[in-house]
C-alpha cells in the first residue's frame, strides 16, 4: 500500500492543471506607468511652481521646499482617489530583504458623522512605525522604539492593485528618532550623494565645466524558479527554509544544456506576461526573459534605471514576483540554490556612472586610450575592487549565497575585476608607462552572403568573474538572487566615491606641478596600476591555480562563507570609509553587523532544526514501513518455499539507523547555546551545524534512492522540476 498519498495526489493535480490564459492589460502605450505618479502625471497635476520644484529635486536631488509638500499631496490624493484607492502607505525598505508597510485611510470623521478625505504636506513627509520590532542592531529597543518614515520624492509614488483593492504607496526612508538609519534606502542616497561630490571633483579637475549631478544606474537581471503550488506545499524544507534540505539528484537534470533560453512552457509564458503587465502599469522597465540553466529556473532582466528607483523597483518586483506566481499556482522562489546539484539562482547587478551632460562615464568609446575621463572612473573601480573586495564579499554574504559562491554557474568568493582583452592591455601599457593605441574587436564576417558583418566587441565575456567590465558598465555578477540590490550599490558608489578623492587628491598634486591633462592622468594611473593591478583577472576563476595564485601572490583574499565575510564590515578601513564619505556613521555599520550575522545565525538554525524534524518525523518512519513490508514478504515467501534476497532490507535499514544517528548529533549540536563572541557562533553555524546538516542529507537522499517511490513521502527533484 503507498505511504505517500500526499506526494501521489500532488503530483495527480499538477497534471490535471489546465493553463489558463489572463487577459492581457492592453497596448503598452495604455498602461505604461498607468499607476505612477511620476514628472508626466505631476506635469498635469501641479501648478507650473510645484512642477518645477519637484523636477528639480526628482533629478538633482536638491532640497523641496517644504509648502510644496501639501500641494503635491492634495494632488496625488485626488489622482489617488480617482483611481479607486482608499489607503495610503509609506512603503519602507528596512534591513530584511523585503519591504514594509503600515496602511493608512484617507478617512476621517466629523463630529456630526460624516466622513471626508484627507492628505495633507505633514501627513505624506512622516510616518510613524515602530522602530525597535525591525532589525535595528541594538539602535532601538522596546524602551525606546519611537522609528520614522520619511517621503523620499526622487522615487515616485505609485498605485498597487490586489483583488481586494488599490492602496497609494509613498518609497520612505526609515530612521530612528535619534536619526541613525534603520533601513537600506538612508544609505543608497548618501552613497549616492558621496559619489557625486568626488566625482564632480575628477571632471573639475579635468576641466569641464558644466557638469549635472551624478547618478548610479542600475539593471539588475533577476533569476528565480518556479514550482508548483502543490509540490511546494508538500515541501515543508521549502516552505520553511526555500530551499530543498533533501532531496536525490533526477537521473535528468540540467547535462544537456536543453532548458536554457529553450521555448518557455506555455503555463510559464502565461505567469510571465500577467506579471510583466503588472510591472509594466508600475513604469517598471522589464526588457528580457527567458529559461534559465536549470531546469524550472528563469530569468528577468529590466532597462537601467536610476539607482535608488532600480532598487525600490527591484524589491517591488520580487514582491509582485511571489504573489503572481501564486495566482498563476506556482511557488516563486528567490533562494540562491533550491536544489542541489543544479545551478542557483543570482541577482546581476550591472551599474555604471552618468549625467546628462557628461553622460556615462564607464563607456570607453571607440577609443578608450585617449578618452581621460573614462580611464580615471574604470581607475577608480580598480582601486576600490583591490582595496574594498572584502566589504564587497561582505554585502553579498547569505545563508543562500555560500550554497551558490564558486559553483559552475557563480563566480567564485575570491573578488577579482575582469577589464577584457582591450582595457587589461590598456591599464597594463599606463602601467608600463607605454601609450600605444587599443586594438578594437574587429569585424565578424562568417563568409555566408545572408549574414551580415558586424562589429565584435573589443573583449569577451568571462562568467566566472564576480566583478567584469560588459562594454560600458561593470556587472557584478556574486549577488544573491534574494538580496535587496542596495547594499551591493551602496558599496560601490561609497568604494567609488573613496577612489575618486584619491584620484582628485593626486590630480592636484600633479597639475600644480605644471604637468598636462594626459600626463597627469598617465602619472596618477600608473600609480594606480602599481598598487591595485593585481586585483585584474582575466582566467578561468574557478581553477584551483587561480585560487593559489590569487591569495599566495596577489594578496586576495578567499571569503567562503558568511562567517568568514560579515566580519569586513566591522574592518577599522571599512569604518573609516563609511565614515569618511559620510554613508554610514561607526553605530550604524555596527548595527548592520549585528543585524546580519544574527539573521545567518537564526537561518542556519531554522535549517538544521527543520532538517532534523524532516528526517525524524517523515523520512525514517516512510523508510521503517518500506522495511516492514519488505520483511513481511519475504516471510511469505519463505513460508511457502520461496527464498528473496533480503540485501536491500539490510541496506535500507542501516542507511535509516544512519539517518536516525546523525540526526540525534544534530540536535545534540543545537543544544549548545553559550559563545563568548558572535563570530565564534557564526563559524559554529557555518561548520558544525552545515557539516551535520550535510551528514543527515547524505543519509536521507541514499534512501530515496533505494526506499521504493510508492512509499517515499516528498515531491522528488524530477517532479518539481520536470512535471508542469
Amino acid at each position: 500500500m503507498s505511504a505517500n498519498p500526499v506526494r501521489r495526489q500532488a503530483i495527480s493535480d499538477v497534471i490535471g492543471r489546465a493553463t489558463t490564459a489572463t487577459a492581457t492589460g492592453g497596448p503598452l502605450s495604455e498602461i505604461w506607468a498607468s499607476d505612477v505618479f511620476n514628472l508626466a502625471t505631476m506635469e498635469e497635476c501641479l501648478s507650473k511652481h510645484a512642477f518645477k520644484e519637484m523636477k528639480t529635486t526628482v533629478q538633482t536631488g536638491a532640497p523641496l521646499d517644504p509648502a510644496i509638500a501639501d500641494v503635491v499631496a492634495a494632488a496625488m490624493k485626488d489622482w489617488a482617489l480617482a483611481k479607486g484607492v482608499k489607503f495610503f502607505s509609506h512603503i519602507f525598505f528596512p534591513m530584511t530583504n523585503v519591504t514594509a508597510e503600515k496602511h493608512d485611510g484617507f478617512i476621517v470623521t466629523n463630529p456630526d458623522g460624516r466622513a471626508i478625505t484627507e492628505f495633507t504636506g505633514s501627513l505624506l513627509i512622516k510616518g510613524e512605525p515602530d522602530g525597535s520590532s525591525f532589525p535595528n542592531g541594538s539602535l532601538r529597543m522596546t524602551d525606546a522604539a519611537r522609528g520614522y518614515t520619511a517621503w523620499d520624492p526622487t522615487s515616485p509614488a505609485y498605485v498597487l492593485r490586489t483583488a481586494n483593492g488599490a492602496t497609494l504607496m509613498i518609497p520612505s526612508v526609515f530612521l530612528s528618532w535619534t536619526g541613525e538609519s534603520l533601513d537600506k534606502k538612508i544609505p543608497l542616497l548618501r552613497s549616492s550623494d558621496a559619489m557625486d561630490r568626488a566625482a564632480q571633483r575628477v571632471l573639475k579637475l579635468m576641466g569641464e565645466t558644466e557638469i549635472e549631478t551624478l547618478r548610479a544606474s542600475c539593471g539588475p537581471e533577476q533569476e528565480y524558479f518556479l514550482v508548483d503550488a502543490h509540490f511546494a506545499n508538500a515541501r515543508p524544507d521549502l516552505l520553511l527554509t526555500g530551499r530543498t534540505l533533501f532531496g536525490a539528484p533526477s537521473p535528468k537534470g540540467q547535462e544537456f544544456d536543453d532548458h536554457y533560453f529553450g521555448a518557455i512552457p506555455e503555463r510559464v509564458q502565461v505567469f510571465m506576461q500577467d506579471f510583466e503587465d503588472k510591472l509594466f502599469r508600475l513604469g517598471i522597465p522589464a526588457k528580457t526573459h527567458h529559461n534559465e540553466v536549470a531546469p524550472g529556473q528563469f530569468e528577468i532582466a529590466p532597462q537601467f534605471e536610476a539607482a535608488n528607483v532600480a532598487a525600490d523597483h527591484q524589491q517591488m518586483m520580487m514582491t509582485l514576483m511571489k504573489s503572481t506566481a501564486k495566482d498563476h499556482g506556482f511557488v516563486c522562489l528567490l533562494h540562491e540554490k533550491p536544489f542541489a546539484g543544479l545551478n542557483g539562482s543570482g541577482k546581476h547587478v550591472n551599474w555604471s556612472v552618468g549625467n546628462a551632460t557628461q553622460g556615462n562615464l564607464l563607456d570607453p568609446g571607440r577609443t578608450p586610450h585617449a578618452n581621460l575621463n573614462f580611464l580615471l572612473f574604470c581607475g577608480a573601480v580598480i582601486r576600490g575592487v583591490h582595496l574594498y573586495g572584502p566589504l564587497l564579499r561582505a554585502v553579498i554574504a547569505s545563508v543562500g549565497n555560500d550554497h551558490r559562491l564558486g559553483a559552475n554557474e557563480a563566480p567564485p568568493a575570491i573578488l577579482s575585476l575582469y577589464l577584457g582583452d582591450q582595457l587589461e592591455a590598456v591599464f597594463n601599457d599606463i602601467k608600463e608607462g607605454n601609450t600605444a593605441e587599443s586594438n578594437g574587436g574587429g569585424v565578424m564576417d562568417l563568409g555566408l552572403a545572408q549574414i551580415l558583418p558586424f562589429t565584435r566587441d573589443p573583449g569577451d565575456r568571462n562568467r566566472t568573474s564576480p566583478f567584469a567590465f560588459t562594454g560600458n558598465r561593470f556587472e557584478f555578477r556574486a549577488v544573491g538572487s534574494s538580496q535587496s540590490i542596495s547594499g551591493p550599490l551602496v558599496a560601490m558608489n561609497t568604494m567609488l566615491a573613496d577612489s575618486l578623492d584619491w584620484i582628485a587628491d593626486k590630480l592636484e598634486v600633479e597639475f600644480e606641478a605644471g604637468k598636462s591633462e594626459a600626463e597627469g592622468v598617465a602619472a596618477v594611473l600608473k600609480e594606480l596600476m602599481e598598487l591595485h593591478g593585481d586585483v585584474i583577472f582575466g582566467g578561468d576563476g574557478y581553477s584551483s591555480d587561480w585560487h593559489e595564485a590569487a591569495v599566495e601572490e596577489r594578496g586576495l583574499r578567499d571569503i567562503p562563507t558568511t562567517a568568514d565575510a560579515l566580519p569586513a564590515l566591522i574592518d577599522d578601513d571599512v569604518v573609516a570609509l563609511f565614515e569618511r564619505t559620510g554613508v554610514l556613521s561607526p553605530v550604524e555599520l555596527e548595527s548592520r553587523y549585528e543585524v546580519y550575522s544574527e539573521q545567518y545565525i537564526l537561518s542556519i538554525g531554522v535549517e538544521a532544526k527543520t532538517t532534523a524534524e524532516l528526517a525524524k518525523t517523515v523520512l525514517y518512519p516512510a523508510a521503517m514501513s518500506y522495511v516492514s513490508d519488505l520483511v513481511g514478504t519475504i516471510s511469505g515467501a519463505a513460508s511457502v518455499g520461496v527464498e528473496l534476497e533480503t540485501s536491500p532490507v539490510k541496506m535500507v535499514a542501516e542507511e535509516a539507523n544512519s539517518l536516525i544517528a546523525a540526526v540525534r548529533e544534530l540536535e545534540s549540536a543545537l543544544s549548545v547555546g553559550e559563545f563568548a563572541t558572535i563570530e565564534e557562533h557564526m563559524q559554529y553555524c557555518a561548520g558544525t551545524l552545515r557539516e551535520l546538516m550535510d551528514r543527515v542529507r547524505t543519509h536521507a537522499d541514499a534512501l530515496e534512492a533505494e526506499v521504493s517511490d510508492e512509499y517515499w513521502p516528498l515531491p522528488k527533484y524530477r517532479e518539481m522540476l520536470l512535471i508542469r
